[in-house]
C-alpha cells in the first residue's frame, strides 16, 4: 500500500507541471491578425540606425511605418541621454529620429528584445505602458509612451542582434 501511494503521488507530480502550463500557440498556420495600429508591422522597409542624435535625422523612421532597422556596435554609440539599460558585453545600439505632428499616446513596437527610449531635448520620457505583441505576430516588446507635437528620438540599446524591426504607431 505504501508503495502504491508514493508511486502515485511521484506520478503526479511529474505529470503535474506540464498540466500547469499553457500550450503553446502553432504559428505555422499562418499570420495573426494585428490591430489597427499595428498593421504597418507586416511590411517594412530598411533603415540603418544613427550613432548620435545629429546623425539620426538622416535616418528617420515614420510613424506607422515598420522598418527593419541595422544596429551598430553599441561601443560605437554616442546616446542621446543614458540608456536605461546599457546591456553587457557585445551588443547593439542605435537612433532613429521621428515626428509627431497629433498629441496621444504612441506605441513602440520591437521584434526582438532591447530596451527603447523615447528622447526629447536630451532627456528619456517616462513610459506609460509596457506589454508583449499579440501571439505569433513577431512582436516581442510593446512600450507606450505619451507625446505631444515635436521631434523625438528612438533609442535602441542592449539588443543582442545587430538588427531588430521596429515600428512607432499612434494609439487610438
Amino acid at each position: 500500500m505504501r508503495r502504491s501511494f508514493f508511486a502515485a503521488m511521484t506520478a503526479f507530480a511529474l505529470a503535474a507541471p506540464g498540466a500547469a502550463y499553457a500550450e503553446e500557440p502553432d504559428c505555422t498556420t499562418g499570420s495573426t491578425a494585428l490591430p489597427a495600429e499595428l498593421a504597418g508591422w507586416t511590411s517594412r522597409s530598411t533603415l540603418t540606425a544613427a550613432t548620435d542624435a545629429a546623425a539620426a535625422e538622416t535616418s528617420p523612421i515614420a510613424i506607422g511605418r515598420a522598418a527593419d532597422v541595422a544596429l551598430q556596435p553599441a561601443g560605437k554609440v554616442r546616446f542621446a541621454a543614458p540608456p536605461g539599460k546599457p546591456g553587457e558585453g557585445e551588443t547593439h545600439a542605435g537612433l532613429l529620429a521621428f515626428h509627431v505632428e497629433t498629441a496621444g499616446s504612441y506605441r513602440v513596437a520591437l521584434g526582438a528584445g532591447a530596451w527603447v527610449d523615447v528622447i526629447q531635448g536630451g532627456s528619456a520620457l517616462a513610459s506609460t505602458a509596457h506589454g508583449h505583441g499579440p501571439q505569433c505576430s513577431g512582436i516581442r516588446k510593446m512600450v507606450d509612451f505619451s507625446l505631444t507635437p515635436g521631434d523625438y528620438l528612438l533609442q535602441i540599446a542592449a539588443s543582442s542582434t545587430p538588427s531588430i524591426a521596429a515600428l512607432v504607431a499612434k494609439l487610438p
